[in-house]
């Protein structure tokens, strides 16, 4: 047995030059046993090699059962023929040993290797222990927290890093003053006996014979193994140029000024036994320690047993804690009885949910989403369990059962063999209380955020490559520019690289290019997910490490969504909708102005007047269709039903659009094509698309069905399906999609034509379990923009920013639609845009101070606190509200204090004459509404450019015109120069004003 104990990937960000998936790749071709990912104070990669290790055990083992089935395939190798490059090539299924290096706040560096479970466990809390004491990305350790936390562990001591190699240390060592590594190396092995190596690797400078000779003698001094390491950065030489690119982002220095810091050659990587034999031919020993060490380790990530947090209680188990609240969860959801149907399906959920033990990790959901309830924050559950008859009962999603087609097993099966998915949208402006909550219940050392892996993408690989290989900023800002005519072929950059006045055949720009397409996919850093939790029954910091976020009171894990499917363990993405906030504060005003409560539930189902403007596309502001797109495709769908928006929020994607799938389905939908069916079993997956498959669920469907597919290759098309996924291949299912439809007689065509259908799901495709959950925002918002469009543009504005359209665009939209809507008053408005009587029986709409730039809400709102009967003036705001001048001029620039008599320019004038803090009453000038005596002044007027300029610079809207009215009498023919510009808004609630010379808009 032999193994790489200590490789480096690119999770030791900007040191390693290779991904941890290819280390191990590399290793099955060397014919290494094992492998150990060793990142500096980090196991972030480790799971991704782990699943590769895996991928390839599960390839070699079908390549061994097919050669078992059918024999041999062809005539042995003869000697001096080269070996078969490819999965062919592959000499066995390395193992891979989890472990990390630790690098101390004094430079004491070692790796550790946990032998078993247990000790995994402390390691996890040895980086924690670093890693919450320090900000991001940082971790400060110290020897003791080493001798507190090592135990059960291989470790491998390494030497101090010196100019000049071992032979210094060595010599160090001989006249007693190796100084403080030799003290802390000493401590370490007399506190851990039989546990510590010393890790022999060479540099690859010219003195490697020398230097292991003087690390073998210094391993005989401490009374130690020494153990033999190729200890590389790359798993290939031919990364050696791109671990110099990574070295000049990390010290921020061009390539060309490296020095030493850059790689002598292409040496540190990934070296097979016969090559470590040879540079190791002295020190056989070491070789052989290797071996031992192996051995000794034999933890592995698939003994990570994720335990669910336990909801029973003293009273009741979890299974009956679940079936109680479905119970009574039915009996509030269908006051009336439910239907025979839905009793049926929730009692088959509960039989499978209670066989594969998953009731605590529904009542953990639905606990979450009781407190928000509880709260009064809107939520809403999505995914692919939450649209079960379990999940309607509990409260976690408001889309009926008897919507969907979906059939649970699809999420929650004995096959899969892994937890559902259940994804819980929140009001983003309330959504940190929820998480907050989850850390108090739970405590920060069960319940953690999932990382995001930051990749090298576009625009960054372009930046940080081009500045660390010397290029001017007018060049690499140049080559960003183009970025949409890069990485594709060939012959277009070159042409794109002339166009901006650069040499393609410029040795310096070919190289850099070259650089930026090899780093894309690399990880940069580490971020925090946007809500995916981790919540466990034990300590979270003994399954993963926990380290803190940039964000405050924020703790995540290192390992990102994908890492944590690998292994089995339960999230619950805690997420944050900003339609869920608007939804919510429209059904606020809708309760206080007309004293109706809604829910998303008990919205009138299937409007008319509702689908008859979605028909219009009066669509602006309204959920998941607001977009040119979904406008355009409104009309020629015509939604009547739910189901219909079910369609219209999955079919306008990436997916379906690459797939060819819209037009086929309209075409069907109105009657132009009849949808035909190749076989029964096919009609039932895409009878209720018209035979388009639209949603993933339906593309697992039709490779199961049509193909044959067992449900674990179900599952990985599911995974190359998956909405950015970096490294799923659709395309490497085709061979066997395609023999499976030959073999269930299916046309060649067709078969061709649904697998490049599914291929449309690798750009982005949508379940359909997340488009009924959307749909049903998709029908709130757009039943109150028909009902209550006022509310709607009030609760929307509050809302912002969100969404596709701005401020401005969201007034004249509610005014099209008979909404009066009033101006920002200082006696009138408070923060948020309110509903205020119109005098005719109806609802204006108030704008509020949070529509003016650069006002706090805080000094809004002791604006709102001290108003009392009102302010007759500028000066009596500034001595009641305390506000400082500032403030008083945004607002004056607003023009606020129009409804005071005051021009915009004279309150402007007034608010600028304030100086300094506010007086005391003793020093004021006057009592209040006496102002100090000063001579008057006569202010031109503005006139009504200049109205509307200034109202867009403060309020990013007017209510007096439009911009474009001022030009109309140019952009109209007919009209002379002296005609009034009209339109749409002029003369509002603030009086008209003259039009300018010319007509264009005059500075304020």
């Amino acid at each position: 047995m032999f193994a790489e104990l200590d490789a480096t990937s690119n999770f030791t960000f900007l040191t390693g030059a290779s991904h941890p998936e290819e280390y191990v790749e590399r290793a099955a071709l060397l014919g290494l046993e094992a492998l150990a990912i060793a990142d500096v104070n980090s196991v972030a990669g480790v799971v991704r090699a782990h699943g590769a290790a895996r991928e390839i055990a599960r390839k070699v083992a079908e390549r061994e059962r097919a050669e078992r089935d059918r024999g041999p395939m062809g005539p042995p190798r003869p000697p001096g023929v080269p070996r078969p490059r490819g999965s062919a090539a592959i000499l066995n299924r390395p193992r891979l040993l989890p472990a990390a290096r630790i690098v101390c706040e004094d430079g004491f560096s070692v790796t550790a290797l946990p032998r078993d479970r247990a000790a995994w466990g402390r390691l996890c809390r040895l980086i924690s222990a670093g890693r919450l004491r320090a900000g991001k990305g940082d971790c400060r350790l110290q020897l003791d927290d080493l001798l507190e936390w090592v135990q059960g562990m291989e470790l491998l001591l390494h030497p101090p890093e010196t100019p000049a190699g071992a032979e210094i240390l060595a010599e160090r060592e001989h006249r007693g003053d190796a100084g403080g590594w030799q003290a802390a190396s000493r401590a370490l092995i007399a506190a851990f006996p039989g546990q510590v190596s010393l890790v022999m690797a060479p540099r690859y400078e010219g003195h490697d014979d020398a230097r292991l000779s003087a690390l073998a003698r210094c391993a005989a001094r401490l009374r130690v193994p020494a153990v033999a390491a190729a200890s590389p950065m790359m798993h290939h030489g031919a990364r050696r140029k791109l671990a110099d690119v990574l070295t000049a982002i990390r010290t921020r220095r061009r390539v060309d000024d490296l020095g030493r810091a850059a790689l002598a050659n292409g040496e540190r990587r990934l070296r097979s036994e016969a090559e470590m034999r040879r540079i190791f031919r002295a020190h056989p020993r070491a070789l052989d320690q290797v071996r031992e060490v192996v051995g000794r380790c034999r933890f592995s990530l698939d003994e990570l047993r994720y335990e669910y947090p336990s909801e029973a209680t003293a009273e009741e188990t979890a299974t009956e804690r679940l079936a109680r609240l479905a119970r009574e969860g039915l009996a509030w959801r269908y006051p009336d009885g439910a239907p025979e149907r839905v009793r049926g399906l929730l009692a088959h959920e509960l039989r499978l949910i209670a066989k594969l033990r998953y009731e605590p990790y529904f009542l953990t959901v639905h606990d979450i989403v009781a407190f928000a309830r509880a709260q009064g924050i809107l939520c809403q559950g999505r995914g692919s369990a939450a649209n079960s008859v379990v999940c309607y009962c509990l409260g976690i999603t408001s889309v009926s059962p008897e919507i969907g087609t979906m059939v649970f097993e699809r999420f929650v099966s004995e096959a899969r063999d892994e937890p559902p998915d259940i994804d819980v949208d929140f009001e983003h402006e309330r959504r940190e209380e929820v998480i907050q909550h989850i850390y108090a219940r739970y405590g920060r050392h069960r319940a953690g955020l999932c990382a995001t892996v930051i990749h090298y993408r576009g625009k960054r690989a372009i930046r940080e490559v081009g500045r660390a290989m010397g290029l001017s900023e007018d060049t690499v800002s140049a080559i960003s520019s183009q970025l949409w005519g890069f990485f594709s072929t060939s012959g277009l950059e070159h042409e794109r690289l002339r166009e901006i006045g650069l040499d393609p055949a410029d040795r310096r720009l070919a190289q850099t290019l070259a650089l930026i397409r090899e780093i894309q996919g690399f990880p940069r850093h580490l971020s925090q997910h946007v809500g995916g939790f981790v919540i466990t029954e034990g300590r979270l910091d003994e399954l993963a490490p926990v380290e803190n976020a940039t964000m405050e009171e924020r703790t995540v894990i290192p390992w990102d969504k994908d890492d944590i499917d690998t292994l089995g363990i339960l999230k619950i993405d805690v997420l944050a909708l900003g339609m869920l906030t608007c939804i919510r504060k429209a059904f606020d005003l809708i309760e206080r102005h007309h004293d109706t409560r809604y829910s998303l539930a008990t919205l009138p189902p299937e409007d008319p007047a509702t689908y008859d403007m979605l028909c219009r596309a009066d669509s602006l502001g309204v959920f998941q269709v607001e977009s040119r797109a979904q406008m355009n495709f409104l009309p020629r769908m015509r939604p009547r039903r739910f189901y219909d928006l079910v369609i219209q929020v999955a079919i306008i994607r990436p997916g379906p659009i690459q797939g060819d799938m819209v037009h086929p389905f309209i075409r069907r939908r109105n009657g132009q094509e009849a949808g035909s069916f190749p076989s029964d079993a096919l009609g039932e997956v895409l009878g209720k698309t018209l035979g388009v498959p639209l949603f993933q669920e339906q593309a697992m469907q039709i490779a199961i069905v049509g193909a044959g597919f067992d449900p674990s290759e179900a599952d990985r098309l599911r995974r190359s399906l998956a909405t950015f996924n970096k490294h799923g291949n659709v395309g490497e299912f085709r061979a066997r999609f395609m023999r499976g439809m030959r073999e269930n007689g299916y046309d060649e065509a067709f078969a061709a034509r649904c697998f490049s259908q599914i291929e449309g799901f690798g750009s982005y495709g949508f379940p359909e379990s997340h488009a009924a959950s959307f749909a049903l925002l998709v029908y709130a918002s757009s039943w109150l923009k028909c009902h209550h469009p006022g509310i709607f543009a009030c609760a929307l504005l509050n809302s912002q920013p969100m969404g596709f359209y701005a401020p401005a665009q969201i007034v004249r939209d509610a005014r099209e639609h008979g909404v009066e809507v009033r101006p920002v008053c200082i006696n009138a408005s408070y923060w948020d845009n309110v509903m205020e009587p119109d005098g005719r029986g109806g609802l204006a709409l108030r704008l509020g101070f949070r529509q003016v730039r650069s006002v706090a809400q805080e000094e809004s709102q002791w604006i709102v606190a001290a108003r009392a009967n009102g302010y007759p003036d500028v000066e009596t705001v500034w001595r009641r509200a305390g506000v400082m001048p500032r403030t008083l001029q945004k607002l004056a620039e607003a023009d606020v204090f129009a409804s005071l008599g005051l021009a915009r320019r004279e309150a402007l004038w007034a608010a600028r004459a304030l100086d300094g803090a506010v007086p005391l009453p003793l020093f004021a000038a006057g009592f209040e509404g006496e102002t100090s005596v000063e001579p008057a002044v006569t202010l031109p007027p503005m006139s009504l450019g200049e109205e509307v300029v200034e109202d867009y610079v403060a309020l990013r809207l007017s209510l007096r015109a439009h911009p474009l009215a001022l030009l109309r009498h140019l952009l109209t023919p007919g009209m002379g120069a002296g005609a009034s510009p009209g339109g749409s808004g002029t003369g509002g609630p603030r009086g008209g004003g003259r039009a300018i010379p010319g007509g264009m808009p005059g500075a304020g």
